[in-house]
């Protein structure tokens, strides 16, 4: 998260709050635009600094969209093997405002706490 080298113990609990982050943030990346599964691991690398395995990536994917979050759809490729796409179902779009709203509450009070403390 800070770009520094940390101590083994942060870096351990940087890796369990991303984990715990992980339906929220590919939500978010799908709020925007479909994405392929590889594709998806690469924006959340690129947006998020969270480096999702294929092995992480496809199980929360299916899990999401058995929960019916999210949906796919298969799309040929002209050179290739066919993609799977998916994005947000509307029941995905419904939770979504939910969970911002959560975790900007768990920000406000954690930013509150860290202040109090100081």
């Amino acid at each position: 998260m800070t770009g520094k080298k940390n101590s083994p113990l942060i870096v351990k609990w940087e890796s369990q709050v991303r984990k715990g982050m992980l339906d929220f943030i590919v939500l978010l990346c799908l709020e925007k635009r479909e994405y392929y599964g590889y594709e998806l691991a690469r924006a959340t690398k690129t947006t998020a600094e969270l480096d999702i395995s294929e092995g992480t990536i496809y199980p929360l994917l299916n899990r999401l969209k058995s929960e019916g979050l999210i949906a796919s759809r298969w799309v040929e490729m002209e050179a290739g093997i066919p993609r799977k796409y998916y994005k947000l179902t509307a029941k995905g779009r419904g939770l979504l405002p939910e969970m911002k709203a959560s975790w900007q509450q768990l920000s406000v009070s954690l930013k509150r706490l860290m202040e109090d403390n100081r």
